[in-house]
């Protein structure tokens, strides 16, 4: 009898420590739930605080085409100007922080051709930039040497040449450039 009486017992305990833990165990991940930080929707800007304005340097060209810096100096200004909350200043000594970049590719690709006479009928131009944002209250690198891609079509057929392509890819690159700004969430 007196195992039956300890069997019994043990059956009663056990029953109670699983009628315990269902209720622990939901408590505990209930308290856990939500302790990450919040990483969702914001209403707070993308781009960093600490900076208002912007002294936009000419970009410097690596590449053998000349004037493609001029529309991705261009287009970055208006870019800036029109996307982000920051104003472009002319004087490096006035600015909260300095943009800097090179070119360093602008190629061309066939992509294709006529077949009877083997004329190019559609080129597409690709543009590839450093880019350098230093904050100058600071001396922190915002950007340091981020390498930024772009690519634009055109067509001899449809009128367009390599001066349309140059400042459609110096656009896609500006923008390009401007995404970069935006901090991290």
């Amino acid at each position: 009898m007196k195992k039956e009486n300890i069997n019994a017992t043990y059956k009663d305990k056990s029953g109670l420590r699983s009628l315990l833990f269902v209720p622990v165990c939901t408590f505990t991940l209930l308290c856990f739930c939500g302790c990450a930080e919040m990483t969702g929707y914001s209403n707070q800007s993308l781009f960093p605080g600490e900076v208002s304005s912007v002294c936009l340097e000419m970009f410097d060209n690596k590449s053998f085409r000349r004037g493609v810096e001029y529309k991705l100096t261009d287009a970055l200004a208006k870019r800036i100007e029109a996307s982000t909350p920051y104003k472009i200043i002319s004087s490096k000594d006035r600015a909260d922080s300095v943009m800097s970049g090179q070119i360093v590719r602008v190629s061309e690709l066939l992509l294709s051709v006529e077949r009877e006479t083997g004329q190019a009928l559609e080129k597409e131009l690709q543009l590839e930039a450093l880019v350098n944002w230093k904050n100058l209250k600071t001396g922190e690198l915002l950007i340091d040497n981020k390498s930024v891609t772009s690519q634009a079509t055109y067509s001899t057929y449809q009128n367009q040449d390599f001066n349309y392509a140059s400042a459609l890819a110096a656009n896609n690159l500006a923008r390009g450039i401007v995404e970069l700004m935006e901090q991290e969430w």
